[in-house]
């Protein structure tokens, strides 16, 4: 393979796999308030909160983990500022004490929250500026999770970046993902390359999951799923994912290793193919491939639909898991690349109406139509050319599904967020 090309999916792995507590956007905007909260030195009276529409949805209704069960943005700034390390990024909030999380509640009551919508045109933008004794803050997150592009104390302007202000921060880098590169990259990879990303993976994922399926929280999705089927592995695929997804949108504390800036599309994109090597007896070895090309398959599909869309990511992700386990059972290029068209084929057009406990539920229709994809193909049939917006060739299909996202429904994510706040 070129070395160039192997250098650059070994990055990628080690870059976009990285742990985070809770919904990453809560996340964002906590990290936002500590970053702010450090250059203000001081516990803020006042509390600006300014962020893109795509923000409010994300961060309406999905529980805050350390806060003792909060939802929503005033939450995720109070715990950014009162108990916030700016230095543990995405784990921002991840060692709040008890104490803390007594002070968080008492401090809402206290301080003077508000929050508004940006009228910046960027899909992913996040503004704290926070207030005290004729002293003030300000940082900007924008294009990305942790990509903060503005930080200001009182009048002094410590950092800014020019950014991109009509679509999000793009890795140039993801450019060079396609199908057929990403199965040869996963035969030659040598593991060591990739170990540390990925068995990070495992451990955290699968421990979210478990947590998921011994506690009640959200809708139980997982609990369901396994108390009303046979423990078959495909069911035991989707409900361990969804267990995960049930506890990480109900305010679980444990991290999730995400994919695509995502924790739910980190889950949807591993524990399906975990969950389908242990149960065939695989090595290590075998396992480490297989999520290669689940994660790659999910971080290009996703790539060019961006981070925030009215499209659910979690498909893009079922279509990630199910190329894995392709490549797991033995398939190569072909058989991958016509696995993801019949997952593209079958579930697109989800939609994302923000993160809360129905994701759970939306994560096991993912997998289960990216095994469905699967399976057509080992038995002889698949979608084809012509067949809605499937094209000839994997990457003009994947090309297709990515316009649509986009483009395509930009109006339906405006309808979303304004149902969501009417």
């Amino acid at each position: 393979m070129d070395s160039a090309i192997y250098q650059a999916y070994t990055q990628i792995l080690h870059r976009e796999l990285v742990p985070a507590m809770g919904c990453t956007e809560p996340i964002a905007v906590a990290y936002a308030a500590a970053v702010a909260a450090r250059e203000l030195g001081q516990l803020p009276e006042k509390v600006e909160i300014t962020v893109s529409a795509n923000i409010i949805k994300n961060v309406k209704s999905v529980i805050v983990p350390n806060t003792g069960g909060l939802h929503g943005l005033e939450a995720a700034a109070a715990a950014g500022i009162l108990a916030g390390d700016p230095d543990k990024k995405l784990l921002v909030i991840s060692q709040v004490t008890d104490a803390q999380k007594a002070q968080i509640k008492a401090y809402l009551q206290e301080a003077l929250f508000c929050v508004k919508e940006s009228p910046s045109e960027a899909l992913f933008d996040i503004v704290i500026r926070l207030e005290r004794s004729g002293h003030s803050s300000l940082c900007r997150i924008s294009g990305g999770h942790t990509n903060i592009v503005k930080v200001v104390r009182d009048r002094e302007i410590l950092l800014e970046k020019t950014v991109e202000l009509s679509q999000p921060e793009v890795h140039s880098d993801l450019d060079l993902l396609n199908i057929e590169s990403i199965v040869e990259y996963a035969d030659c990879v040598v593991i060591a390359d990739v170990e540390q990303p990925l068995s990070q993976q495992i451990r955290c994922n699968m421990a979210i999951a478990q947590e998921g399926l011994d506690r009640d929280y959200g809708a139980r999705v997982g609990q369901v799923l396994l108390g009303s089927r046979e423990h078959d592995t495909i069911t035991r695929a989707k409900a361990y994912a969804a267990a995960a997804s049930d506890a990480r949108m109900g305010g679980c504390e444990l991290p999730v290793v995400i994919n695509s800036g995502s924790g739910n599309q980190g889950i949807t994109a591993s524990v399906p193919v975990v969950i389908y090597a242990r149960d065939m007896g695989a090595t290590d070895e075998q396992l480490y491939r297989a999520l290669v090309v689940s994660n790659l398959v999910t971080l290009h599909l996703k790539s060019g639909i961006g981070p925030l869309s009215a499209y659910c990511g979690a498909i893009s992700a079922g279509c990630g898991a199910a190329a894995g386990i392709t490549y797991l059972q033995g398939g190569k290029f072909r058989e991958v690349a016509h696995t993801v068209v019949n997952a593209i084929a079958i579930n697109s057009g989800v939609i994302c109406d923000g993160a809360k406990a129905s994701c759970a539920a939306k994560i096991a229709s993912a997998v289960e139509a990216g095994i469905l994809g699967m399976e057509m193909f080992r038995r002889g049939s698949q979608f084809v050319d012509g067949d809605g917006i499937v094209s000839k060739g994997v990457e003009n299909t994947i090309r297709n599904i990515c316009q649509l996202a986009s483009e395509g429904m930009r109006h339906t994510d405006a309808e979303i967020i304004k149902i969501m706040l009417s």
